[in-house]
């Protein structure tokens, strides 16, 4: 069984999760080098203390779940409700069966004990004034009750369910039926429940979430009881990673319709020719009915540049504007809408589906990364979804702001570390021009057996099937800082990009490794070498002597030894804002600007070289962690603050990428954002 969890329930069998999609059809195109990607597509009135175990599904008829390709919208076929807002909530007592024994699935849970308010989407740790909810393993029960439109079924609509994001497995009810299970967080699942729905009443939505980590989850973790006087009180979660395990339903939940005949997935891959750009496309639908496609294809002035009746195929498009990073081109994160329309036998409009385009070619050598044949310097931040009282809930103003202060700082990309961002935030990055390396949930991966296997390569199938489309993701990150230097990690690491390379050709795939050269046994199967270290910080602690020849010193040994462009994707260290320390001491905005200053001279040298293709600091923003006494409230690296203030550092960096911005378009060096002097000597009248 695909993907199934490996812990089972004292005296119940295992989770049940299937997840199986299609092979992927790969052509290449050679006259136009152009990449087909077809892909066939609060405590509850029960007995003692909320605690934590696993969700065990109900006995049903198991269906392929393999995530939601395509965002939802509404369009002239098709209708969109959200449901997000205050749901219904109840921690799990600690036996996790109690819940399904007493068929809180079946009726409201305001009737089967007490709740408390939660909004989704949000993660529910940081909600409450109870750290027994904070800290939760396990189980938390949500519902809420919901209205189809009666014209829905009136004219045939199929109806749909979609969560955007679970973390980490979730089991879904619709009027006390199982409907759905979905393993992995951070990644979007969906199923149709017209058969569930009625139209003349509200239906009762209920979702239990399960937060477990385990050997063979994605990330991993380990459980253990907490047993006093021979009871067990509880279980804790503990886990190798370095950001709290928040959980809950963090992102949108989607009430979507379709017609019957429905377009199911879109494809687009892009190439270049002088001024002309190419989009090869494939789109896919589900029929009770024959149906043909109408392509088109429109400028930023709605103005129809290319079109096609063919559901497969390739647009031309003469004196086409490009996708370019920001700084790198006046007009960066240019987006073409390409809109799919079904026509019925009888030529009646059927169904129709829309998504934004960006012409661009990413391509690398040996040494270099291309953008638009082009080649790139990558500058910008490993970061986190993660903000107050929200934890890893969506929430657009803080990623309005969020872009705001990287386009201030002069960043042109950053790292989804460690695991996929909500949709709306790669939306983000197309529009602005935001290049992204596009990392699965896999971080600190270890103990390589053949179930973790299978789970990783299903949560880079439902990345890439989500992300395929976005011009801003330029590469695909499968790990982040493995333990690759244990043997095991050769062959497994060797089967992740093979399974990559089956979905998608046309990006370098990389790893953020932080073993030593010297043993690991990742980087050969990679395109590209990213590497994480903290000189100054976790090693020679307070010492800046050495730091821009041990950077220099390591790039140089990865570029070596596996000659492949080089990214350095962490550095920093913690600093806590308005800590003044002269000279310069550790945890003091001095020493992280400091720090910084020793990592630019060893960058400059690695520029002049040639194989050196980016530098992203650690990290954009404070962000919450576990409790232990190396973290003070939480990893402190952010050149922001939790709140999205400025520490000195981020003056510091933004001056060096504005700078770095305007050498590679030839400008001269920016203006400075204070008057400090017009740097000429004073005027002196003598006697």
């Amino acid at each position: 069984m695909l993907g199934a969890r490996s812990t089972p329930v004292a005296g119940r069998p295992g989770i049940a999760c299937i997840h199986i999609w299609n092979k992927n059809i790969m052509l290449k195109t050679c006259s136009l080098c152009l990449v087909y990607i077809f892909i066939t597509f609060v405590g509850a009135a029960v007995p003692v203390t909320a605690s934590a175990n696993e969700i065990n599904q109900v006995p049903r008829k198991k269906a392929a779940n393999p995530g939601a390709a395509l965002y939802p919208q509404a369009s002239e076929t098709r209708d969109l409700r959200n449901l997000d807002g205050i749901w219904n909530f109840r921690k799990s007592p600690t036996d996790p069966e109690y819940g399904y024994k007493n068929g809180w699935y079946e009726q409201d849970l305001t009737k089967t004990g007490p709740v408390i308010p939660m909004p989704v989407p949000s993660s529910y740790n940081d909600v409450g004034e109870d750290a027994s909810l904070r800290d939760h393993v396990g189980l938390v029960w949500y519902d809420r009750r919901f209205f189809v439109p009666s014209w829905w079924g009136q004219n045939g609509q199929r109806v749909w369910l979609r969560f955007s994001s679970v973390h980490y497995a979730a089991q879904v009810w619709v009027n006390g039926q199982s409907v759905m299970y979905h393993e992995i967080g951070h990644l979007p699942f969906e199923v149709e429940i017209s058969d569930f729905v009625s139209y003349n009443t509200s239906n009762l939505l209920t979702v239990v979430v399960d937060n477990t980590l385990l050997s063979d989850t994605v990330p991993q973790g380990s459980i253990r009881d907490i047993i006093i006087s021979n009871n067990k009180i509880r279980q804790e979660q503990s886990y190798t990673f370095d950001f709290f395990n928040y959980a809950g339903i963090h992102r949108s939940v989607f009430l979507y319709s379709t017609p019957q005949t429905f377009i199911d997935d879109v494809i687009v891959n892009t190439d270049i020719q002088g001024l002309t750009g190419f989009v090869v496309y494939n789109v896919t639908f589900k029929s009770l009915n024959n149906a043909q496609c109408v392509i088109q294809l429109f400028d930023k002035n709605d103005t129809q540049v290319a079109g096609s009746q063919d559901c497969a195929g390739l647009l031309e498009v003469g004196n086409a504007n490009f996708w370019w990073p920001y700084l790198m081109h006046p007009d960066p994160g240019y987006l073409y809408t390409f809109k799919a329309t079904l026509i019925g036998p009888l030529g009646e409009l059927v169904d129709t589906y829309s998504l934004k385009v960006g012409i661009r070619t990413v391509t690398w050598s040996n040494t270099t990364v291309y953008l638009n044949d082009k080649p790139i310097y990558m500058k910008g931040f490993g970061m986190h979804e993660d903000s107050d009282l929200r934890g890893k809930g969506w929430d657009p103003v803080l990623w309005v702001k969020n872009f705001n202060l990287i386009k201030w700082v002069g960043a042109n990309a950053f790292r989804t570390s460690h695991y996929p961002y909500a949709e709306e935030i790669y939306q983000m990055a197309d529009e602005q021009g935001i290049m992204i390396i596009d990392e699965c949930p896999s971080g600190d991966t270890d103990i390589f057996t053949d179930a973790l296997l299978e789970k990783h390569k299903q949560s880079l199938t439902e990345l890439i099937r989500r992300d395929k489309n976005h011009p801003s993701v330029v590469m695909w990150s499968i790990s982040n800082e493995p333990r690759s230097a244990n043997y095991k990690a050769d062959a497994y690491f060797g089967k992740v990009v093979k399974h990559v390379k089956s979905m998608d050709l046309s990006r370098p795939v990389t790893i953020a490794i932080s073993q030593s050269y010297l043993n690991d046994k990742a980087g050969q199967h990679l395109d590209v070498i990213c590497f994480n270290r903290y000189n100054g910080w976790y090693a020679n602690t307070g010492s800046l002597l050495n730091i821009a020849s041990y950077v220099t010193e390591e790039a140089t040994a990865w570029h070596r030894r596996y000659n492949k462009p080089v990214i350095m994707t962490e550095y920093g260290a913690d600093t806590i804002a308005g800590l003044h320390l002269i000279p310069e001491y550790v945890w003091s905005e001095e020493y992280q600007v400091a720090l910084m200053s020793e990592h630019f001279k060893a960058f400059d040298r690695l520029r002049r070289v040639g194989f050196f293709a980016g530098e992203f600091i650690w990290n954009f923003a404070d962000f919450k962690t576990t409790q232990t006494i190396t973290r003070v409230g939480g990893n402190k690296k952010g050149i922001f603050t939790r709140s999205r203030q400025p520490k000195a550092s981020a003056h510091h960096l933004r001056a060096r990428y504005l700078a770095l911005a305007a050498a590679e378009s030839g400008a001269p060096p920016p203006d400075i954002a204070y008057y400090i002097s017009d740097h000429k000597p004073p005027a002196h009248e003598e006697l």
